[in-house]
Parts: structure tokens; C-alpha cells; sequence
């Protein structure tokens, strides 16, 4: 049973395992029967891919043909745009710019915008002619922009008055009334007002305003009318036009202030007077072209010029040359006339003015189209100093050579001393000034320098004073003539500038030269006199040979001859009488100085007199007519020397 069992089950697994191996035979079978498929379609998909590719082809071949054409139309678009611009630009430039500036200026733009458009598209033959018709209408549209900017230039355009020029200047240069073109001006005198004027007032404080030359809200329209001629390239046209426009109206500005062009010759022809009254002008039309005509078309030019520097420049010095020019000829024509001394102080106030808008020139006029301008005003700038050095030395010279034969017959101040006084103290005015200028033409220590020229004229006037104090016959007049002029030097010193540059040596030695000719004056003018009241050749004895007022002047007069003593009161009276009559008509200006003199004589002759006439007077009381030769009191006298020195006419001293 068991053994049956187990039979039957070795059959199923058999007949399972038969079942298994056809299975697996089947799925051989299939996979083989799938890879010979599988191969079969690979084939077919490459045979159909093969003939796919002359489509695939044909189709992108297809979407470049839609995308060039789209590119084409757009092209086409662009340049159909173009077209219509410049149509419409053409239009606008027909009718000109007068109507509608603005619009004007933008179909230029328009139209160069189309010109740099067209000139790019070599390809289509059509565009060469507009490019050629573009051209030509831009040369049209630019001639009319000249004509447009030559009016507006010209319209407003107009030469400057001189009342307005005058309320742009600070108060205190403002004229009172009328104007100095006019009238003439007295800063040509000396000193100056000029002068006076750049070193009193606060720079800082001075404020000039220049004026509107042209209208401020036409500028920017000038400005766009210019940019266009230069982008144009017709920059040459354009500062034609503004020079022809400019130049003549600033002229005729300076014209009406009263500005004239002057040369050597004129100028020799002139008189002093006038001739210093039209420098003080030219000191104050300077200023004024400088500080407000220039500048002010200074300004127009960078505002119509803006960011074109060079043009700027350039137009600038155009404008001004003729008017510049005109102002520098009569400063040259100045430094190169005929020298004389007192022009030096004109010439310092015209080199003053010159230093003083040194650097305004510097700045208005830079660039290099200026360069002549800047040059020519240094250069005058340099001549006015040269000349002003020139005339320093022949003042010097003239000083120690001066040989005028005005007579000064009292012994007075001579007019030359005074002169030279006044010149010197003027000049001190004018210290800093005369410092650069010996700094610039010398070098070295410019203080010491102008107290080494101080100290040779004032040495040069004394020669010269010593020279005419010989012309006089009387020496005690000579004396008194050095006395007074040194005393009139020492003390116009002491009141001035001139003593802290010259010292308190200097000033102390002259005092002494003072009292060194009085004490001459009296000993050359009195000895004689005093000799009548010695009493040396009066007594027996002959003892002394002093004065009656020396020792023993209380003594007898005893041994002495009546006849003598009256010879002696005879000679006194005649020859104080003289003297009376004589320097009452000599001078001594300076009242402290008189009065010192009179004193020094008094201290002299009276006590003398007092003593003589109490040692000696009874021989001639006790005899007939006493008062014939004791003729005068000791008081007398006194009174008498109280007119000495009065400088009055002989008339005056008979009575």
C-alpha cells in the first residue's frame, strides 16, 4: 500500500516536470520569435527616418522663409518711419525758424538723425539721393539759423549808458553829479582820489555788480542757435557774427563813458591841467571796463558758448580786442611821453589801477586766443613802473640841479624846498606802491631802499640850498636863508611818515644844522654892532677887548675919550638902524623859531647896550645933546628887535 503510495507520487513530479521543460521550450520559443520582431521593426524605423529627412528639411527651410520676411517687414518699417520724419522735418524747415524756434531746432535734430540713418544703409541705392537732399536742406536750415541768431544778437545788442554803468559801481565811486566824461574828473590831482580810494576802502566791502548786457532769458535761446552752427561745423561763421555784433557796441559803451584813443603826439599836446584830469578819468573808465563791460561780456560769451571752451575764448578776445586796445594806448601813450616830475604821481596811480585788476584781467582774459590781451596789459603794467622809476631818478637830479632863478630877497623858505616837502610827503602816500616797484626793478630790502632815496634828495635839496644861499651879499642873510630851510625840512619830517623811515639821527643832526646857522647868522650879523660896545680902545689902560657887559662892565669911565664914546653911540644908532631897517624885511616864517631868534639876540645886544650905556653914558649926559647919541633905551631896542623878522616892504619899516 505505502509502496503504491510512493509511485504514484514519483509520476506527478514527473509529469510536472514534463510539464515545466515544454513550458520552458515555449518561452524559448517566444523570445526568439520577439527578437526576430524586435529586430524586424528596427529595421523599418531607420528606413523610415531615411525617408522622412527630405520633409524635415523642406519644413525649416520654410521657417527661415517666414522669419526673413518678418525681419524684411520690420526693416521696411523702420525705414518708411524714417521717411515720414524726414518729411515732416523738411516741412518745418521750410517755413523757417522765426515762427517756431523750438520746433525749428528739433527737425535739425530730426533731420541730422535721418542723415546718420540713411548714410548707414549702403544697400539700398535709393537712400544716396536722400541722403544728398538731406544734406542740402541741413545747409539751408544752418544758413537760416545764422540769419535767426545774427538778429536776435543784434536786437538786443545795445551799447551800455553810462548812468546805468555808474549804479553799478559801489556808493562811494558813484560820481555826485554829472559824469567825468563830462566834466573832468579831480582824481588826476594830487593825491588822487584813486588812490585814496584803493587804500582807504575795505576791498572786501567793494562790491561791483556787473550789468545785463544782453537780456538773461534769450541767452539759453542764443546758446541752442549756437550749438547747432557748431555742431554744423560753421564755427568760423558763427564768431564773425558775433564779433560784427558784439565789438562795435562795446566801443561805443566806452565811447559814451568818454573813453578816447589818444596817442603820443596827442597827448605832448595837451596841457597839464587837462591832461591830469583826463588820467584820472582813464583810471576810473579802466576800472569800470574791466570790472563791468568785460566781465559782463565775459559772462554772455560762457553762457551762449557753454561747453564749447575754446569758441568762448576765441569770441571773447574778438569782442574786447578793439576795446581793450583803445583803453591801453592812452596808458602807453602816458609812459612813453615827455618825463617830468609831477607825473610821477599819476603814473604810480595809473600803475596802481594795473596792479589792482591784475588779476581780474588774468582771469577774464585767460585762454590762449587772450594771450595778446593778458601781454599787453602787462606790458603797460611794466612801462608805467619802468617810467615811474625814471622819473623818480630825474626828480633827484633835477632837485640837485635845479638852478631857477626865483629870488627870495627875506631869506625865507624857497618855493623849491617847499615843492620838494610837499613831493616827498606825497610820496609816502604811496609807500607800498613805491616798494614793489623797487622791489621789481632792484631787488633787495625795498624799506631801505625807498629811506636811501628819501635821505639823497633830501641831501640833494641842501646842496641845491647851500648853492643859492650864495647868491646872497649878506652873509648873516645866507645863514638865515640855510636856517629856515632846514628848520622847514626837520620840521615837515618830524609831522610826517618820513621820520620813522629817515630816524631820530637823521632828524637830530638837522636840528643841530639849524642851530649851527643861527648861531652863524647872529655871529656874522651882530659881531659888527657888538664890536661899537667892546670897551677895548675906550679906557687908558686898553684893558679887555670885550663887550661893555663883560667883566668889569660896572667899573669908572675913567681914561675914556667923550669924543670916542660919542663916535661909538653914533656908530651903534646908525648901524642898529640899519639892521632894523634890513631885517625887518627878512623872514622867519616859523613863529616859535622867530621868537627863539629874537631872544638869542636880545640876551646878546641888551645886555651890552645896558651895561655900555651905564658905563659910558655920563660922559655924553654931562655934555650938549645927550640925546642925539643915546637915542634908545634899552627897552627901545627891544621893542625894535620885536619887528625883526617880519618880511615887511620897505615902506612899512621907514614909517
Amino acid at each position: 500500500m505505502k509502496m503504491g503510495i510512493a509511485v504514484a507520487g514519483v509520476d506527478v513530479l514527473s509529469e510536472k516536470a514534463a510539464m515545466m521543460r515544454e513550458s520552458l521550450q515555449k518561452s524559448q520559443t517566444i523570445a526568439d520569435n520577439v527578437v526576430t520582431i524586435l529586430g524586424s521593426f528596427d529595421h523599418r524605423l531607420s528606413a523610415l527616418e531615411t525617408a522622412m529627412r527630405p520633409t524635415q528639411i523642406r519644413t525649416h527651410s520654410i521657417r527661415k522663409a517666414h522669419e526673413n520676411i518678418d525681419r524684411t517687414l520690420k526693416a521696411a518699417e523702420v525705414i518708411l518711419a524714417h521717411f515720414d520724419q524726414y518729411r515732416q522735418a523738411e516741412a518745418k524747415i521750410l517755413k523757417g525758424p522765426h515762427e517756431d524756434l523750438e520746433n525749428y531746432l528739433q527737425a535739425i535734430e530730426n533731420l541730422r538723425s535721418n542723415i546718420q540713418f540713411f548714410g548707414s544703409k549702403k544697400g539700398f541705392k535709393s537712400t544716396d539721393g536722400i541722403v544728398v537732399h538731406a544734406n542740402n536742406l541741413l545747409a539751408k536750415a544752418i544758413s537760416k539759423l545764422e540769419d535767426e541768431f545774427r538778429q536776435l544778437l543784434l536786437s538786443y545788442s545795445k551799447p551800455v549808458e553810462p548812468e546805468r554803468l555808474f549804479d553799478c559801481l559801489p556808493n562811494s565811486m558813484r560820481p555826485s553829479s554829472g559824469s567825468p566824461h563830462h566834466e573832468g574828473d579831480p582824481s588826476g590831482k594830487i593825491p588822487s582820489n584813486h588812490h585814496s580810494e584803493s587804500h582807504n576802502n575795505n576791498a572786501d566791502a567793494v562790491v561791483y555788480t556787473p550789468p545785463a548786457l544782453i537780456p538773461p532769458r534769450f541767452l539759453p535761446l542764443l546758446h541752442d542757435l549756437a550749438q547747432q552752427m557748431v555742431e554744423a561745423g560753421h564755427q568760423q561763421q558763427l564768431l564773425k557774427i558775433y564779433r560784427d555784433a558784439r565789438s562795435n557796441v562795446l566801443e561805443e559803451s566806452l565811447q559814451k563813458l568818454g573813453v578816447e584813443k589818444l596817442n603820443k603826439d596827442d597827448v605832448q599836446k595837451l596841457q597839464w591841467e587837462i591832461l591830469e584830469a583826463k588820467i584820472g578819468n582813464w583810471i576810473h573808465f579802466m576800472r569800470i571796463a574791466v570790472k563791468l563791460l568785460f566781465a559782463g561780456e565775459r559772462k554772455v560769451c560762457d553762457q551762449i558758448f557753454e561747453g564749447f571752451d575754446s569758441l568762448s575764448e576765441q569770441c571773447f578776445a574778438e569782442v574786447t580786442k578793439n576795446s581793450v586796445s583803445m583803453l591801453l594806448s592812452f596808458g602807453e601813450a602816458i609812459a612813453k611821453s615827455k618825463r617830468s616830475p609831477e607825473k610821477l604821481f599819476v603814473l604810480l596811480d595809473m600803475y596802481e589801477i594795473m596792479q589792482e585788476l591784475h588779476s581780474e584781467i588774468e582771469t577774464l582774459f585767460k585762454g590762449e586766443a587772450c594771450f595778446g590781451i593778458r601781454e599787453a596789459a602787462t606790458s603797460l603794467t611794466k612801462r608805467l613802473a619802468q617810467t615811474a622809476q625814471e622819473t623818480f631818478g630825474d626828480f633827484e637830479e633835477a632837485v640837485e640841479k635845479d638852478a631857477t632863478k626865483t629870488a627870495v630877497t627875506d631869506g625865507t623858505v624857497h618855493p623849491l624846498t617847499s615843492y620838494v616837502i610837499n613831493y616827498v610827503k606825497f610820496l609816502f602816500d604811496y609807500q607800498s606802491t613805491l616798494k614793489q616797484l623797487f622791489q621789481e626793478f632792484e631787488g633787495g630790502n625795498d624799506s631801505s631802499q625807498l629811506a636811501s632815496v628819501t635821505v639823497r634828495i633830501m641831501q640833494a635839496l641842501q646842496t641845491n640850498l647851500d648853492g643859492k644861499s650864495k647868491q646872497y651879499k649878506d652873509l648873516g642873510l645866507t645863514h638865515l636863508f640855510l636856517m629856515n630851510n632846514i628848520h622847514y625840512i626837520v620840521r615837515s619830517v618830524r609831522r610826517s611818515e618820513a621820520k620813522d623811515l629817515l630816524g631820530d639821527d637823521w632828524v637830530q643832526r638837522h636840528r643841530r644844522i639849524v642851530q649851527q646857522h643861527a648861531n652863524q647868522y647872529k655871529r656874522n650879523a651882530w659881531a659888527k654892532i657888538l664890536q661899537c660896545l667892546s670897551i677895548q680902545g675906550l679906557t687908558s689902560s686898553g684893558g679887555g677887548s670885550g663887550t661893555a657887559g663883560g667883566d668889569g662892565a660896572t667899573g669908572s669911565s675913567s681914561g675914556a675919550s667923550r669924543a670916542i664914546v660919542k663916535d661909538r653911540f653914533k656908530a651903534f644908532n646908525i648901524m642898529f638902524e640899519e639892521l632894523h631897517q634890513k631885517q625887518s624885511q627878512w623872514t622867519v616864517p616859523d613863529t616859535e623859531l622867530r621868537e627863539s631868534l629874537r631872544l638869542a639876540v636880545a640876551e646878546v645886544l641888551l645886555p651890552a647896550y645896558r651895561s655900555f650905556v651905564k658905563r659910558f653914558g655920563p660922559l655924553v649926559e654931562s655934555g650938549k645933546n645927550p640925546q642925539k647919541y643915546i637915542k634908545y633905551t634899552a627897552e627901545d631896542l627891544d621893542r625894535m628887535l620885536g619887528e625883526f623878522f617880519e618880511g615887511k616892504n620897505m615902506s612899512e619899516t621907514k614909517r
